[in-house]
């Protein structure tokens, strides 16, 4: 059997966030196979962990597949803060095949755009995929779901960050399904009575108040805020809000765009410009603007650049929302130049936490192995890229964790998805339930 079978069968996605199944890229013809491990959502420190305490395997996932996909060479993407990381790969590397690249401490640099370029030099063309300029990206973890998988061990767990407000900040390895509550739990619990979760992260995640919603294969982590805090008040307003008040308000400074990660280095993406395009109709409805088709929606331009505190991502995410409706595709200049202050206006991370005001919970999250042991799961049957899984377990039946309760419809885009514990099924629904035996 080979990698790209081996890792289908494990059900291997893009662990980073995108959810991609990751055996299309098995198959793929490549040069270099990118390793991701930039990290750089504030307070989550999941992927650091990964490499510090699973070096060799993510070693290993680079080097199946240079195998697989006939690439000449391993890069790992680190930040050069992270010493103790640096320190665990490159002692994992036995070879010349693969080196290290060390990134500096910026967010967004874990976005493909920006570390393909800063890791080869190569600019992927816009709205185009790594593969475009010859390369294949994964997350560090995502590696190693793939060494496990050569060894047909299926993903039935998920490394995440417990951070914010709660008693024992930690990175831990819980099984996919865990609700909310039990991680948070297992983190000691919230140090504050009320409080919102940040799923995958407070700048490109998703605002929650349901504890019930449970760890997918795309979980980065949770970080916790107090409802209280400026973040939770601004990401919780309804759209039409942060567009109604975006349409009156903005007075064009551009400096949404100026910051703009993708701007600098050279994509036309002009998020001024989309807000300027809210006042094109009365309801601010069907913004296609293409200046928004480009936006990797890492939030710099709502949480950090804007001095009103308006919603240019949000407004970005509207227009591609509508874009990819009215089936209207990137016409825009398709050579990219580096703008030259490229350099200069990077946002620093710790210069980004302190905009968001959270310093207070910039802190270690040590690594716990041991985790949270759930009674219960409810195991999405989408939780990738692609279409959901088919369930092929019926209510009562008993499972073993890694046993397959989720098949790739014939013919589509997909992962499969296997019990994370032993126990029987409860029901079958978007999400199999299983209650531990």
């Amino acid at each position: 059997m080979n990698l790209e079978e081996l890792v289908r069968n494990a059900g291997v996605v893009g662990a980073g966030g995108a959810g991609f199944p990751a055996h299309v890229k098995a198959r793929a013809r490549v040069e270099f196979i990118l390793a991701n491990g930039a990290e750089c959502e504030p307070l989550l420190h999941k992927d650091y962990e990964v490499m510090v305490n699973n070096a060799r395997a993510v070693v290993d996932g680079v080097r199946l597949l240079i195998n697989a996909t006939g690439a000449r060479e391993g890069i790992i993407g680190i930040k050069e803060k992270n010493a103790r990381a640096i320190e665990a790969v490159r002692d994992a590397i036995d070879g010349d095949d693969v080196r290290l690249h060390l990134l500096g401490d910026f967010y967004p640099s874990g976005d493909e755009y920006i570390l393909v370029y800063e890791a080869t030099g190569r600019l992927i063309p816009p709205q185009g995929l790594p593969l475009d300029v010859g390369i294949v990206v994964n997350n560090v973890e995502t590696l190693v779901n793939i060494s496990a998988a050569a060894a047909s061990s299926p993903v039935t767990r998920k490394f995440i960050t417990v951070a914010g407000a709660v008693n024992r900040p930690t990175t831990m390895v819980v099984p996919i399904g865990t609700s909310f509550r039990d991680v948070i739990a297992a983190a000691g619990g919230a140090s504050v009575a009320d409080f919102a979760v940040f799923v995958s992260g407070i700048m490109m995640g998703k605002l929650e108040f349901d504890l019930d919603l449970p760890i997918t294969k795309t979980c980065a982590g949770l970080v916790v805020l107090p409802v209280a805090h400026t973040l939770v008040r601004r990401k919780g307003q309804p759209e039409q809000t942060m567009h109604r008040i975006g349409k009156s308000a903005c007075d064009q400074c551009s400096y949404c765009t100026e910051l703009c990660p993708r701007f600098t280095l050279g994509y036309d993406v002009q998020p001024h410009k989309v807000m300027r395009s809210l006042s094109f109709t009365a309801t601010g409805e069907n913004v296609w603007n293409q200046y928004a088709s480009l936006c990797c929606g890492c939030g710099i331009c709502t949480l950090y650049a804007c001095p009103e505190e308006l919603f240019p991502k949000e407004a970005c995410d509207k227009a591609k929302r509508d874009l990819k409706a009215a089936d209207i595709h990137w016409t825009g200049p398709k050579e990219v130049t580096p703008h030259p202050m490229y350099e200069y206006r990077r946002t620093p991370l710790k210069q980004l936490v302190a905009k968001l005001g959270i310093e207070e919970y910039d802190v270690h999250t040590p690594f716990d192995a041991t985790g949270p042991s759930p009674e219960r799961v409810a195991i999405p049957l989408a939780q990738h890229i692609g279409a959901p899984s088919v369930a092929v377990v019926r209510a009562g039946e008993s499972v073993r964790a890694g046993q397959l309760i989720g098949e790739i419809p014939d013919g589509q885009l997909g992962a499969r998805v296997h019990a994370s514990i032993d126990g029987r099924i409860e029901s079958v629904g978007e999400n199999v339930v299983i209650a531990r035996a």
